[in-house]
C-alpha cells in the first residue's frame, strides 16, 4: 500500500508538471526532423529526494 500510495502521488507530480515541455526547467530535450529525446535530470532528482524523505519519514 506504502509503494502504491507513493507511486499515485509521484503520478500526480508529474501530471501537475507537463505544462513544462519535459517535465521540470532544467530537463534535457532534444527535438529534431523524425527524432525525439527527452532527459528529465531535473525530474529523477527532484523524484529521488522526495521518495527518499517519504521513506526516511515513515521508517521513524
Amino acid at each position: 500500500m506504502i509503494i502504491g500510495g507513493t507511486l499515485l502521488v509521484a503520478g500526480a507530480i508529474l501530471c501537475c508538471c507537463r505544462p513544462f515541455k519535459g517535465g521540470f526547467p532544467g530537463d534535457i530535450v532534444i527535438e529534431r526532423p523524425g527524432f525525439s529525446l527527452n532527459f528529465p535530470v531535473v525530474t529523477c532528482l527532484v523524484l529521488s529526494l522526495v521518495l527518499s524523505w517519504v521513506f526516511r519519514w515513515l521508517n521513524r
